[in-house]
């Protein structure tokens, strides 16, 4: 179960983050594939704290020899059981410690994968709802801070309690009456670590919102930068960045004073628990009932008290904090998937990577029932859409009843005025988004991959050009690279980069232009070679300039396959077998360019706005 994040404004939908109950749940199935890992682990601590117990008792003897006026002679024995006590502690606690560790990075491993995954899995309109910025946040900070915890706190957690069990266990066995006295300092510890979770929590969760929500300003602040200065709302941005950082650090403040409030009341009870171990000492060595040797091993046992028990409540704080963090990424771990598979989804920064997902048939009987969007698999069409709409949220409609089908190697232009639904409808024929009612069916790749969803907004990855291209296909060869490069004509100036194909683009590398970062992408869905390809405005980032070319790679790239075209200039719609006009999120118009121009409709009056100024080219 997951519930909503608060969001930091009213303009962002967080995604969810898991109840309590839910996260424990989560943690319990990571470690489960792992159980005889954690019990070894767990196994040979005990063993190594077992054996550090016997220190106590030793020195206890130690001092009863002293008391008592032997011979230094009989100091020998307990002296090199000290060392060998030492010598052997010191092995098993390195064996258990490095066991846990190693579980906790394991789990952590998993906890990664599984993040991973279904984040590249969420709808593109659900990551816009709750923006970059807490995705990031959770990405980053929120798994850095559980990493911290396994690394650091987990394996010192679990030899603390521990230690303090068994301490206890030795106390008792000196002579309850000293456990007795111990006992007095845990009422302390118990309303100290009560007081500080009640507090921790939900200050934790409140930091890590504010957080996402700084780092969100941030981004929206330098990726915009040309529009804010181009607008003049440098003040205004800026005051939005100091506000969110200052509730960043009032947050971080508070927590702050949290933790120095704790540590006072710890030290409170350290008094109170060592000074009744003392006075009880006093009074039964004075009674004859114990030794001084005894007397002294209980006060030291309390003492060694002080590390394990301060340790456990202090990393209440990385526990609190990591809690708060593993909440958050088990929340978009459980979002729902959908329920059959998808043909293709997109690659990072919106799809400029194509990313196929090779095609599985499901037969019709092992599909889930389920209200909400289905997808199958079909050989008689390329695509098909069936009475499919989509709504961003109650009362916000996008695509009303939208009928659509492609048949095996047409190419079919989607156009219409902005916000008619467009790039939705590609993004669900590309299978990257979900319909909220209707069935779309995709084609079977019999192993090959099916659908490719390549977009405007482009991302050239950091690594070698040859590096970039083969994220399609990395068994791919030189040669194959070459010819999907001279496929969508971009071979020559990659040729002619500094050292080739192994020129380096991306952050800190060679600057790719728009138009040749687009043409990268369009390579990659050469070497993919899916059966559908759906272009969402991919040739809109060229400029004027370029733009014909681009739209000539474009054409290039999808010769011989299925495709689906937004179309963001009418040139590519003149070159489609058929125009689907969309108006309103419905299909008002559809049939090839030539017909639908002479007709006097909605793709006509496109058409005469489009081409007012320009000598338009002919089929």
């Amino acid at each position: 179960m997951t519930t909503p994040s608060r969001p930091a404004d009213d303009s962002a939908e967080l995604l969810p983050v898991a109840t309590p109950a839910r996260t424990r749940a989560a943690l319990r199935a990571l470690v489960r594939p792992d159980r005889g890992l954690a019990l070894t682990g767990i196994g040979v601590l005990v063993a190594a704290t077992a054996v550090g117990l016997l220190v106590q008792p030793l020195l206890g003897r130690i001092v009863d020899i002293v008391a008592d006026g032997r011979p230094a002679g009989d100091l020998t024995l307990p002296v090199v059981l000290l060392v060998a006590v030492a010598a052997v502690q010191g092995v098993t606690t390195t064996i258990g410690l490095t066991r846990i560790a190693r579980l906790g990075e394991t789990v952590l491993a998993r906890l990664r994968e599984r993040f991973v995954e279904r984040a590249l899995d969420l709808p593109a309109d659900r990551l816009e709802r709750a923006g970059a910025g807490d995705l990031t946040a959770r990405v980053t900070g929120d798994v850095a801070r559980v990493a911290e915890a396994v690394r650091s706190a987990l394996p010192e957690m679990a030899r603390s309690v521990l230690a303090i069990v068994l301490t206890l266990g030795a106390l008792a066995l000196l002579d309850v009456r000293f456990l007795l006295a111990a006992l007095l300092a845990v009422p302390v510890q118990l309303l100290t670590a009560r007081w500080y979770v009640n507090r921790a929590l939900t200050l934790y969760a409140d930091q890590r919102v504010a957080n996402g929500a700084q780092q969100q300003q941030l981004l929206e602040t330098i990726g915009g930068a040309v529009t804010v200065r181009g607008h003049r709302l440098e003040e205004q941005h800026t005051e939005r960045a100091a506000g969110r950082s200052r509730k960043a650090v009032e947050l971080t403040m508070r927590s702050v004073n949290l933790v120095l409030g704790f540590y006072g009341r710890l030290h409170i009870a350290e008094y109170i628990g060592l000074a009744a171990v003392l006075i009880a000492g006093f009074w039964l060595v004075r009674d004859g009932a114990v030794s001084i040797g005894t007397a002294t091993a209980a006060a030291l046992y309390f003492h060694s008290l002080f590390g394990p028990v301060n340790a456990a409540l202090v990393l209440l704080d990385d526990a609190q904090s990591a809690a708060a963090g593993l909440a958050r990424l088990v929340g978009v771990t459980d979002l729902a998937r959908p329920a059959e598979p998808v043909a293709g989804k997109a690659g990072p920064a919106g799809g400029a990577e194509p990313t196929p997902v090779p095609q599985q048939t499901v037969p019709q009987q092992t599909v889930p029932q389920q209200t909400g969007p289905r997808r199958r698999t079909a050989t008689g069409a390329a695509v098909a859409a069936d009475a499919v709409s989509h709504a961003y949220g109650p009362g916000r409609p996008v695509l009303h009843d939208v009928s659509l089908t492609l048949r095996p190697g047409e190419h079919v232009a989607l156009v219409g005025t902005s916000g008619a639904g467009k790039s939705t409808l590609a993004r669900i024929v590309a299978g990257v988004q979900q319909p909220t009612a209707g069935t779309v069916t995709a084609p079977a790749g019999a192993g090959e991959p099916s659908v490719v969803l390549v977009t405007q907004e482009v991302h050239v990855f950091t690594g070698t050009l040859a590096e970039d291209l083969r994220l399609a296909r990395p068994e791919a060869t030189d040669a194959d690279l070459r010819a999907a490069l001279a496929t969508v004509h971009a071979l020559d100036w990659a040729e002619a980069l500094p050292d080739g194909l192994d020129t380096v683009v991306g952050e800190g590398g060679h600057r790719l232009d728009p138009a040749r970062a687009q043409q990268l992408a369009l390579a990659r869905l050469v070497l993919v070679g899916p059966a559908l390809a759906v272009l969402d405005e991919a040739t809109a980032e060229a400029g004027s300039a370029g733009a014909r070319a681009l739209e000539r790679s474009a054409e290039a790239a999808l010769a011989g396959r299925t495709a689906l075209i937004v179309a963001h200039r009418l040139t590519q719609a003149v070159a489609a077998d058929r125009v689907v006009v969309l108006e309103a999120g419905r299909v008002v118009e559809s049939g090839p360019h030539d017909e639908l121009r002479d007709a006097d409709g909605p793709y006509a009056a496109l058409w005469r706005a489009w081409s007012g100024s320009r000598t338009a080219p002919h089929p």
